[in-house]
C-alpha cells in the first residue's frame, strides 16, 4: 500500500548550481524533461500537497510554487519563505531537487521519527540538512538568523530540538552537484 503523508512536501529548486555549471533543476533526468519534473512526479503520489521552492517560475509544468522572498541564495531564505507560506500545516517535508534517489521508505521513516522534534533530518556519513521534516514553529529562530545574516542550516539545527536519523545507504542520498554525480545517478536509476 502506498503511504499518503499528511504533511506537504517542498522540493528546493532555487540554488545557484555553480558546481554543475548550469541550472541542475532544469537538466533532463531519466524519462523526464527535467530533474525537477522527475522529483515532482516521483513524490506526488505520496503527498497530498507538493510545492516547488525557487527564486523564479522557470518550470515547464504546472506546480504550486513558493517563491523565495530574498535575492540571497541561501537555504535559510528558502526555509523562511516556506514557513510563511505553510505555517498552518505545522510541519513540512523538505528535499532538494538534486537528491532523486532518496527512497520513499526513508522519507516515511523521517516523518514517523519527527514527532517530538523541530527538525528531523537524514544522516549517513554526513548530515543531510535539507532532507527531512521541519516544524513551522522554528519561524522566530529562522527570522533571527536572517536578521543576523546567518545562513548555515547546521547552525539552525543547533538552535532547535533536532533529531538525526541514521541511514546506511550513502548512495541513496547522493547529491548531484557536478556532471560526474549527475551521470552516476542516471546510471543507478536506469
Amino acid at each position: 500500500m502506498i503511504p499518503q503523508f499528511k504533511i506537504p512536501c517542498v522540493i528546493l529548486c532555487g540554488g545557484k548550481s555553480s558546481r554543475m555549471g548550469e541550472d541542475k533543476s532544469l537538466l533532463p533526468f531519466f524519462d523526464k524533461s527535467s530533474l525537477t519534473q522527475y522529483q515532482y512526479d516521483r513524490l506526488k503520489p505520496y503527498f497530498t500537497k507538493i510545492f516547488l521552492s525557487s527564486k523564479t517560475n522557470k518550470f515547464n509544468f504546472e506546480a504550486k510554487l513558493i517563491l523565495e522572498e530574498n535575492e540571497i541564495y541561501s537555504p535559510i531564505v528558502a526555509i523562511d519563505s516556506i514557513i510563511k507560506k505553510l505555517y498552518n500545516y505545522g510541519k513540512f517535508f523538505l528535499i532538494t531537487v538534486d537528491t532523486p534517489l532518496v527512497k520513499i521508505e526513508s522519507i516515511n521513516q523521517l516523518i514517523l521519527e519527527s514527532i517530538d522534534s523541530d527538525i528531523c533530518v537524514a544522516q549517513t556519513e554526513k548530515i543531510h540538512n535539507l532532507c527531512g521534516v521541519f516544524s513551522t514553529n522554528i519561524k522566530p529562530i529562522v527570522a533571527e538568523m536572517l536578521k543576523k545574516d546567518i545562513h548555515k542550516v547546521g547552525y539552525l539545527l543547533d538552535q532547535v530540538k533536532s533529531k538525526k536519523i541514521i541511514f546506511k545507504d550513502e548512495e541513496e542520498f547522493l547529491n548531484l552537484n557536478n556532471k560526474e554525480e549527475y551521470l552516476k545517478a542516471l546510471k543507478i536509476i536506469s
